[in-house]
């Protein structure tokens, strides 16, 4: 029988000893993460069961350290598996401590262009050689070489407190990679020209030293390993803003998380016959592939003619026919690499960007933009 309305809470009350103003439990009704137990035909009017309380208490916390709507939501569905929330909670800490990095650096360069003559201050780092080789590999397949757009003839070079991380875009891909490390100094960051990253990959090759030294200074960044620098001068660019787009491939937990044998996609993109159509951009044909779900819920290629129009598709019922989205052959070959190991394939819907990343390495993925068909 269901409660009545002397057994339950109203929205006020709720309100009151959750946290929660009214009209945020009125939101969280709308957006189907808390949903009142009776809404009065006549009047609308919510009311709320005892047992909701503490679901509101977590809504209302959450809601304060500022976790996305679609956390909350997960965190709320999976609040009797606390492994699963405590995993949503660390991704959450992971995003807001990257942003205060971010901002660490952003007013670090706004000191310096209030006062040019403030005293220059280097960092220095100590990293593994053939992990920085590893992310420079990493990245490197996706720095743009349209002569127009030289902000992305780089690889942006972030120090944080705990290491580096690499960035790479040519507008249609980004690629992300961390390398861990000794960090002397305070964050800083430099967009290193691609020439330069070149000659660090050949020098991180030689061999006769396991450590290779990182030094970014104002107006330069000096790499050395086995005994031999390279000396890079950043480009004057500022680079551009892909922060939005890293909250959702590093935040929130996506709609699809496929895991994959990455040899054998590579393999099936590879092979001959491998399903195929073309598409021109800016005058340059491009090959396309369409990727699916088979009847066990496995990452298959499909024929990209008959996806039908749009990017792909996802129809929500989560069945072997719920995903098909196209993607650039090459570019998802590139972000593949050797294709080694287990991969993952993260996307939230057609028109979203979609991440590729390695399952033993949450730091390193490429991001692809979808083909509309």
């Amino acid at each position: 029988m269901a409660a009545v309305e002397s057994e339950l809470r109203s929205i006020g009350e709720l309100a009151r000893v959750s946290g929660l103003t009214v009209s945020a439990l009125r939101f969280y009704d709308r957006s189907g993460v808390l949903a009142p137990a009776r809404v009065d035909p006549v009047t609308g009017y919510r009311w709320y069961t005892e047992e909701q309380v503490d679901p509101a208490r977590l809504v209302a916390g959450l809601r304060r350290v500022g976790m996305p709507l679609t956390g909350i939501a997960e965190a709320l569905r999976h609040r009797h598996r606390p492994a699963e929330v405590h995993r949503l909670l660390d991704a959450h800490l992971r995003r807001l401590e990257d942003g205060l990095a971010d901002a660490r650096r952003e007013l670090s360069r706004i000191r310096s262009l209030i006062d040019p003559e403030e005293t220059v201050v280097t960092t220095r780092l100590v990293l593994s050689r053939t992990d920085l080789a590893a992310a420079v590999d990493a990245v490197r397949f996706a720095v743009g070489a349209d002569p127009d757009l030289p902000v992305l003839s780089g690889v942006l070079l972030e120090v944080a407190a705990d290491g580096v991380h690499l960035f790479a875009t040519d507008r249609f891909r980004l690629a992300v990679a961390r390398v861990a490390g000794t960090v002397d100094g305070p964050p800083v960051s430099a967009l290193l020209p691609v020439a330069s990253v070149d000659e660090v990959r050949a020098l991180l090759d030689l061999d006769g030293a396991d450590a290779a030294e990182v030094v970014v200074a104002a107006d330069r960044v000096t790499v050395t390993a086995a005994g031999r620098p390279v000396v890079a001068v950043p480009l004057p660019y500022d680079f551009p803003d892909f922060r939005r787009l890293l909250r959702a491939q590093l935040g929130d937990v996506p709609t699809y998380r496929i895991p994959f044998d990455g040899a054998a996609l590579r393999a099936a993109l590879t092979a001959d016959g491998v399903p195929v159509c073309h598409r021109a951009h800016e005058g340059v044909e491009h090959e396309v592939v369409a990727l699916g779900l088979d009847g066990r819920g496995e990452l298959r290629l499909v024929d990209p003619n008959g996806v039908g129009d749009g990017a792909g598709g996802v129809d929500g019922t989560g069945g072997p026919d719920a995903l098909r989205v196209a993607v650039n052959r090459e570019y998802l070959l590139d972000a593949l690499g050797s294709g080694d190991g287990q991969h993952v394939l993260e996307l939230d819907g057609p028109i979203t960007p979609l991440a590729v990343r390695r399952a033993d390495d949450a730091h390193a993925f490429s991001v692809l933009m979808p083909v509309r068909l």
